[in-house]
């Protein structure tokens, strides 16, 4: 098993990745998540659509904001992360989107019978995911694909990899926090927790953001999944 240590030991040469480039990063994509997304929310779009922007948004938006933030110091970008792994790793990784589905169900079915949550912000992903083939195809390659790839590089490669410096449990834990905070106070922070949890964790102990890449591409999957075949049911 590769060291805890891993991801702090990329690079030998150039600069690092630190605070600057974690600020740079969280504010690029609060600006476009926060600023941006609400602005589209006006534009009155179906459904369907909404759902696929949605995707766009933040997959498109965790890309915009990681480039921002590995260009402030031209950072390698295996100092975030961005580097090859093992075909183990990847296996841990599709067995660990397993096993985040698996939790995230128990524990938001535990939260609600605690707190009731209003809301429901993703009515548009089963819309989407419900309004045909096409849409769902659509849906499954910008959440399932493009937004896995933005949220990796995005909070692991950036936000993880800054934070544990400071020790596995903040890097850990931190990252999922600032992770799941930037999916707002909803009925989603429990699952976004999960995710983050384990997506710190595959990448801390591998060295390599794309276990996890894999592991919130099979959660992502396996939800749009039975969205759609619970519309067809319905």
């Amino acid at each position: 098993m590769t060291s805890p240590s891993t991801t702090q030991t990329t690079a030998s040469t150039g600069p690092r990745p630190g605070w600057i480039e974690l600020t740079v990063g969280l504010a690029v994509m609060a600006l476009i998540a926060f600023v941006l997304a609400p602005q589209l929310n006006h534009l009155g779009m179906s459904g369907p659509t909404a759902g696929i922007v949605s995707g766009v948004v933040s997959g498109g938006g965790g890309l915009l904001a990681f480039l921002a933030a590995a260009l402030v110091r031209r950072c390698p970008w295996e100092t975030f992360g961005v580097r090859r792994t093992t075909v183990r790793w990847m296996m841990i990784g599709l067995a660990a989107g397993l096993v985040a589905f698996v939790a995230r169900a128990v524990t938001v079915y535990l939260v609600s019978l605690v707190i009731d949550v209003e809301g429901d912000t993703q009515a548009s992903y089963a819309a989407g995911a419900g309004a045909g083939a096409v849409s769902l195809a659509l849906m499954m390659l910008t959440l399932a694909v493009l937004t896995p790839l933005g949220e990796e590089f995005l909070f692991r490669g950036v936000v993880t990899t800054v934070l544990l410096r400071y020790g596995a449990l903040v890097g850990v834990v931190g990252s999922a926090v600032v992770f799941a905070l930037m999916h707002g106070i909803n009925e989603v922070l429990p699952a976004a927790v999960i995710v983050g949890l384990i997506a710190a964790e595959l990448y801390r102990r591998s060295g390599s953001i794309w276990p996890g890449v894999l592991m919130h591409a099979l959660y992502n999957a396996i939800s749009l999944a039975l969205l759609a075949l619970a519309a067809v049911a319905a």
